[in-house]
C-alpha cells in the first residue's frame, strides 16, 4: 500500500546531522543507550503475528552491552499484551509501548496488571500519554458518519473497543465490540484505523487537527496525542537517564521509526527496512531475521 506523503504522519527527510569534521564517537564503540524498535527489526519474522519471537542471540547480545554499560530500551507500537513478554526476556530499563502513548520507566517492578489498570503512580514510574476517551468516541462516530463501513477502533488499558473483529490481524488481544456510545470514561490510548485502499484519499481530510497519524506497516492508521511518538518519547527516557540524545543509537525499520532515528546519535536501519526508513539511516545493519541488531552490538563488543 502507499503511504501518501500529504498524511499528516511521520515524513522522509534528511536529519539534521553533525557536520563537522570529527571522528564520529559512535562508528565503533558502544552507545550510553540503545534503543530498539520490536517487529521488523529485533524480532524475526513469522507466518502470523503470534508468533514472531527473539533469538537467542539477540538476548545474549543485548545482556552484553547491557553489562557492558549500554542502557537498553525497546520502542515498539506494540500495547502491553504483546509487548511485556519481549520486555521480561531482556535487561530493559525502560519501555515504550503504543507507540510512545506508554513509556514504562521501572520495567523490573512491573506487571501486566499495573501497565493496564489505567492508574499512573505518583512516583513517575509510568508515563501515558492520551487523551479522553470520550474525544476519541466523537472521532470514531464522526469518521463513522462519513465513512459507514471503515473499520476503526480505541485502544485504552489494554482493551479494544472496536467496531470489527479484530482476531482477523492478531488472535490472542481483547477487544468488545462498541458502537462508540458506550466506551467507558478513562484517557485513550490511540484511535486504530483499517482503512481499504480506496478511503485512504477520503479519510485524510477528514482526521482532526487534534490528532497525529501514524501508520504502521503500510495497513494501520494509528491517530494519537501529537506528543505520542517515539521521538518524543525516547527525549524523555534521555532525559530520565541523564544520557545526552547524542550519545544514543536507534534501530529501526518502518515509517514510525524515522524520527526517533532522526534524533538519535546514530539511526541504524535493519535491511529489510521500508525504502524511506533506509533514506535517512545513518548506517544499515544485517536484516531482522539476521539478528542485525545483534551482529551490530556484536561488532562493537569485540
Amino acid at each position: 500500500m502507499t503511504i501518501h506523503d500529504d498524511v499528516r504522519t511521520v515524513t522522509a527527510h534528511n536529519p539534521v546531522r553533525n557536520t563537522s569534521c570529527g571522528p564520529d564517537p559512535l562508528a565503533n564503540m558502544l552507545p550510553s543507550l540503545i534503543v530498539a524498535d520490536l517487529d521488523g527489526t529485533l524480532l524475526h519474522d513469522a507466518e502470523v503475528f503470534e508468533d514472531r519471537d527473539i533469538s537467542e542471540r539477540s538476548i545474549r547480545a543485548i545482556e552484553r552491552a547491557h553489562d557492558a554499560g549500554s542502557r537498553f530500551v525497546i520502542a515498539t507500537a506494540r500495547p502491553v499484551s504483546t509487548g511485556l513478554r519481549f520486555a521480561e526476556q531482556l535487561p530493559v530499563d525502560a519501555v515504550i509501548y503504543l507507540n510512545g502513548a506508554l513509556i514504562d520507566f521501572d520495567p523490573a517492578h512491573s506487571n501486566f496488571d499495573t501497565l493496564t489498570s489505567g492508574a499512573v503512580p505518583n512516583d513517575g514510574s509510568l508515563i501515558k500519554i492520551g487523551f479522553p476517551s470520550r474525544r476519541a468516541c466523537e472521532v470514531c462516530l464522526d469518521l463513522l458518519s462519513a465513512i459507514p463501513e471503515l473499520r476503526i477502533g480505541i485502544v485504552m488499558d489494554d482493551v479494544r473497543y472496536t467496531n470489527f473483529d479484530v482476531s482477523v490481524y492478531w488472535k490472542t488481544q481483547t477487544f468488545r465490540y462498541t458502537d462508540f456510545h458506550d466506551v467507558p470514561d478513562g484517557v485513550a490510548d490511540k484511535i486504530t484505523i483499517f482503512p481499504e485502499p480506496d478511503q485512504w484519499d477520503m479519510l485524510r481530510p477528514l482526521i482532526p487537527d487534534d490528532f497525529e497519524i501514524s501508520v504502521s506497516e503500510g495497513v494501520m492508521w494509528m491517530l494519537m496525542n501529537p506528543e505520542a511518538n517515539k521521538q518524543h518519547a525516547m527525549r524523555l527516557v534521555c532525559d530520565r537517564f541523564d544520557i545526552p540524545v547524542e550519545q544514543t543509537v536507534a534501530f529501526g525499520d518502518d515509517l514510525i521509526d524515522i524520527t526517533m532515528m532522526q534524533t538519535a546519535g546514530r539511526g541504524i536501519a535493519v535491511s529489510n527496512a521500508n525504502p524511506a526508513v533506509l533514506a535517512i539511516a545513518d548506517e544499515i545493519c544485517s536484516p531482522n531475521n539476521e539478528d542485525g541488531v545483534a551482529q551490530w552490538i556484536e561488532s562493537r563488543l569485540q
